[in-house]
């Protein structure tokens, strides 16, 4: 049953004018894709109108498997063969062209991936449980670990991106500092991997998604899991908040972004939704689905859920191969995408922005171009100087107005910032090697 008078209280007031919104005034565009096979591609569809806008070729990426790349690149893992003893691929496009950028080929097959918000680092997760950092600018492989016992289903960075965090088979999540991924300081801790801040282990099954709250460090983590439950983490505490419990398992989650409402989508085609009241005094330790509202309509289980940019309407995707848009005030369902091709296994919503218009398309214009420095990925890590090993330096990005603009190019300020954070660095290096001497003579 959908209880509109409930969802409406809890939602923003200015989206609860979403019945009376011009789809057409918002220019955002669905990106889908299916694990099928390499020739169903990816979908782009215009949200507003329905059309069709783009579809890129050579496509097949498993669940968590495709992202937005600093709002200008689509990033894709490609899916293996069961048995192949090949390692892994991705694939990279540019928003403005359909045809694919760059194909990389990491030394395992990679199912999840995550970005920063800057599109500085990106990480894949792989079947053997290990994590894989690459630095997009050079394409260079930062570090790699083993951070799980079974296959890595999801990853997702915090909003301020200082926070990795990752979902496995294992039922495990593990909780990463940024700084500790990209520490390459000693040989000895980059082999045994970054420390870990925190790992929770009372999903009793597998991770199937990962959703975070916003404010960085102090916000939450919602996990969901095929043993039917959901469950809020304190990213500030470490401990477990809430725990929601449902009769079917949970493949898809997501907070509306007013962090009011949490949608649940489960393998029956059920979206359930849910009141979000962290931090009440009397918040309840375990809510139940009967305490839940239900969005029905989808034939088959639900495989991702997203929101749009504008924050209006809510976006399913299932294995009944449709894609659906809910004005989430009403519980009715707006727009219905299908997708013949397959089910879809990822959504992604993205602005049209950086992406070409019909005119451009068919005259060859290269319409918006890519800003940001991207390069094909390494397979491995290659040996580095004994400098290079010392500090990860991030990545600045010049105003381009060329589209073979070199990688890694820097603008005067950006460097003369990045000498003085090597020269801080130094500094608090020589010290602790101070004081460390220092007290190694005093305890002798």
């Amino acid at each position: 049953m959908w209880d509109r008078a409930a969802v409406s209280a809890k939602l923003n007031p200015s989206l609860q004018l979403s019945t009376e919104v011009n789809l057409a005034s918002h220019k955002e565009a669905l990106v889908v894709c299916s694990d099928n096979n390499l020739t169903t591609g990816i979908t782009i569809w215009d949200v507003s109108t329905g059309e069709e806008l783009s579809h890129r070729p050579t496509c097949a990426s498993p669940p968590h498997g495709l992202v937005c790349l600093g709002h200008q690149f689509l990033v894709a893992a490609q899916v293996q063969k069961p048995g192949s003893y090949r390692g892994g691929a991705i694939f990279i496009w540019a928003l403005n062209k359909a045809q694919v950028l760059h194909r990389s080929y990491p030394v395992e097959p990679i199912g999840p991936l995550a970005c920063t918000s800057d599109g500085s680092y990106l990480v894949g997760g792989a079947p053997s449980g290990k994590l894989f950092i690459w630095e997009v600018a050079s394409g260079r492989l930062l570090q790699q670990w083993s951070s799980h016992h079974k296959s890595v289903n999801c990853l997702v960075f915090s909003d301020d991106d200082s926070l990795l965090i990752s979902g496995a088979d294992d039922g495990v999540i593990h909780v990463w500092p940024l700084i500790s991924m990209l520490d390459m300081a000693e040989d000895s801790r980059a082999n045994a991997g970054p420390s870990c801040l925190y790992s929770w282990a009372e999903h009793r099954n597998s991770i199937t998604d990962l959703v975070l709250g916003t404010g960085g460090s102090s916000s939450v983590v919602i996990s969901s899991s095929l043993d039917c439950t959901l469950k809020v983490w304190s990213l500030g505490h470490g401990t477990l908040l809430q725990t929601f419990a449902f009769s079917t398992q949970i493949n898809a989650i997501i907070l509306d972004p007013g962090e009011q409402l949490l949608f649940t989508g489960s393998t029956d085609g059920t979206i359930f939704v849910s009141q979000f009241e962290i931090g009440l005094q009397d918040t309840a330790a375990v809510v139940t689905e009967d305490q839940s509202s239900r969005l029905t309509g989808h034939r088959g289980s639900i495989t991702a859920l997203a929101f749009s940019m504008n924050g209006l309407w809510l976006i399913s995707a299932s294995e009944d191969c449709t894609a659906r848009v809910w004005d989430i005030v009403m519980g009715q369902v707006i727009r219905t995408f299908d997708h013949r091709k397959g089910q879809i296994t990822n959504i992604v919503v993205i602005s049209q922005t950086f992406f070409p218009s019909k005119d451009c398309q068919k005259t060859n214009n290269k319409g918006n171009v890519p800003r940001i420095p991207v390069s094909s990925l390494e397979k491995s890590s290659q040996p580095r100087s004994s400098f290079e090993g010392t500090v990860a330096i991030l990545p600045s990005y010049c105003s381009l107005e060329e589209e073979h603009v070199a990688s890694g190019s820097h603008t005067t300020a950006s460097m003369k910032q990045q000498i003085l954070d090597l020269e801080v660095f130094l500094l608090i290096n020589s010290v602790y090697h101070s004081v460390k001497k220092g007290l190694q003579k005093r305890y002798r």
